[in-house]
């Protein structure tokens, strides 16, 4: 064979790799792809559950009948759409708008109720599951049929909205809201790995996938482009979540009652431990192996030598005991010299380090800057960091307050309650004894004092009222007029002399100040006033819609009408208004 033809085959050959290597990435592009969904975003609310007479129909925002209220129970999937499931004993029927009965094709239409999935709305928002001769199907909000009525059962797939349990031929698999299979139905169990990130929440979520057998169940895990990474032969998997890598499985694996890790497919610690134990402060794995401890790094190498009686990740080091010998190391293994009673916590700030020492069952705590200078004595019984150069201690009194990155007491330590407002530089204390709240700027001025507060912490906003006051702040700690909070409200609620009544935009009273209580009018138009001790409703032209009636615990919430009828929330998600209370 001439040279000319081997160089035309060697060339032929690295062309057909080329070609594959194209090939397989354009096809692993078109299948995730298709395992790719998007949730939709609910931003209006048009229509709304209502019962009266003991029996449910649907209302619209303005609080007209849409439905009349002859059902034994009314669920609304998508609340933007004209889309009603009715029930009647068990069976659901869904209607439009019209009052016309939708997808009569099927026996029955149900909505899928979401699983441990925290969102108000609790069920999926595009899909609806469809039943015909005893099987099931999916199909969209224009009828259009996504999954034929082949399935034993579709429900929701926990945590992953958006994702969906079949069961077919009594096994299981996982499909999306397109209909996409990602998970063929192959499998006894299926849980998800619950892998969660803040930018793309359980995208890269895997599965766990078992098959029961006569010893019990074997266990493997598919990873979230639906391949199968570990075979199904382990007592029991999970997923490390709080390694943050969207790309790569980090699990923890059991396989005759002996544990290691793997690294998606990849066995980076052998199935050779009793008990492995993840730190994510110091990025490594606690090992134990008969009576003995050590510890390895994420890629798997022994750092600790498993020759010890007790390992411990505490702070941001490693406690060991050897042979009475006791020892503190960095997460690289090297030997640290501070007390084995002392632990170290890093915070939000890299400028401060929490020290906590341990004397006999108390614990004391004090604050080091990033140089190990004592800048708080530790000596209180908790400290955590707030923000800026703030701490929230806990004296020796059981009280308490707010110190500075000096030592300087700028809250003192005279309350039951000292915390920071959830998402804002922002204090917020309570003394117990007289329920007296406080709240203080991010620059610790005080801003507000109320007794019998409640406090309620939007997302653009603080509220904080009692029965005679109420107080709006910015999320700089700035006091703002209702008027700036409620830009599209015409009308606000104000207290004077201890009455509520209502001003406009220029301050000029427009509902008289006679009122127990008030609330500011909501998106739809309508505000709760509050007399001899009953609740009603008026609509933003001053006019009462509902005479005080409804006498309502102080337990309940927030009180908020829609028109005539009063907001009822009776459980997870699960919201409807009524005026037969």
């Amino acid at each position: 064979m001439g040279k000319k033809v081997v160089l035309k085959i060697i060339v032929a050959i690295i062309v057909l790799i080329i070609v594959a290597i194209v090939a397989y990435f354009i096809i692993d592009k078109i299948n995730q792809a298709k395992r790719d969904y998007e949730l939709e975003t609910v931003t209006e609310y048009n229509y709304f559950a209502v019962k009266t007479n003991e029996k449910y129909g649907v209302i619209d925002k303005e609080g007209k009948v849409v439905i009349e209220s002859k059902y034994d129970a009314v669920k609304i999937p998508n609340p933007s759409k004209p889309v009603f499931i009715c029930y009647e004993g068990e069976k659901g029927k869904a209607y439009n708008e019209q009052g016309q009965q939708l997808y009569a094709e099927y026996n029955t239409v149900e909505p899928i109720e979401l699983q441990n999935v925290a969102y108000d709305l609790p069920y999926e928002k595009s899909v609806l599951r469809s039943e015909k001769n005893g099987k099931y199907g999916l199909i969209d909000f224009n009828g259009n049929s996504i999954l034929d009525t082949v399935y034993e059962n579709i429900e929701s797939f926990s945590y992953a909205e958006g994702q969906l349990q079949i069961k077919q031929n009594d096994k299981l698999g996982i499909v999306n809201i397109k209909g996409t299979e990602l998970v063929k139905p192959e499998y006894d169990t299926i849980i998800g790995d619950n892998y969660y990130s803040q930018e793309n929440g359980y995208k890269f979520s895997g599965y766990i996938v078992g098959q029961k057998h006569e010893d019990g169940y074997k266990y493997g895990y598919i990873n979230y482009k639906g391949k199968l990474k570990l075979k199904l032969e382990y007592n029991d998997i999970s997923r490390i979540t709080d390694i943050n890598d969207d790309k790569n499985a980090y699990l923890i694996t059991a396989k005759n009652g002996q544990y290691g890790v793997n690294k998606n497919s990849k066995a980076i610690i052998k199935n050779e431990y009793q008990a492995i134990e993840y730190n994510n402060t110091n990025k490594i794995f606690i090992l134990q192996k008969g009576e003995n401890y050590g510890t390895a790094n994420e890629k798997g190498d022994i750092v600790l030598p498993i020759e010890n009686s007790s390992v411990q990740a505490k702070g941001q080091y490693i406690y060991a005991e050897k042979n009475d010998e006791k020892l503190v190391y960095d997460a690289l293994g090297n030997t640290v010299n501070i007390d084995f009673s002392t632990t170290i916590m890093n915070t939000a700030n890299s400028n401060y380090r929490i020290i906590v020492k341990t004397e006999g069952t108390s614990n004391f705590y004090g604050v080091v800057d990033a140089n190990n200078n004592q800048i708080i004595n530790t000596e209180y019984l908790y400290i955590e960091y707030a923000f800026d150069n703030y701490f929230i201690v806990c004296g020796k009194n059981g009280k308490l307050g707010v110190l500075d990155d000096k030592g300087n007491t700028v809250i003192d330590l005279k309350y039951d309650l000292t915390q920071k407002v959830q998402g804002k530089n922002i204090i917020q204390t309570l003394i117990a004894e007289t329920n007296t709240t406080e709240l203080y700027s991010p620059t610790m001025e005080k801003i507000c004092i109320m007794d019998n507060a409640t406090v309620e912490n939007e997302e653009n906003y603080i509220k904080v009222y009692s029965d005679t006051n109420v107080n709006y702040f910015n999320n700089d700690g700035i006091e703002e007029p209702s008027s700036k909070i409620f830009t599209n409200n015409k009308l606000f609620a104000k207290v004077q002399n201890g009455m509520w009544g209502y001003i406009d935009q220029n301050g000029e009273t427009r509902i008289n100040f006679e009122y127990e209580m008030a609330t500011e009018f909501n998106e739809y138009g309508y505000a709760a006033i509050k007399k001899d001790g009953k609740w009603g409703c008026i609509n933003s032209a001053g006019e009462i819609v509902v005479e005080p009636k409804y006498e309502i615990d102080s337990s309940y919430g927030e009180i908020e009408f829609l028109g005539e009828y009063l907001k009822i929330q009776s459980g997870f998600g699960d919201v409807y208004y009524t005026n037969d209370i």
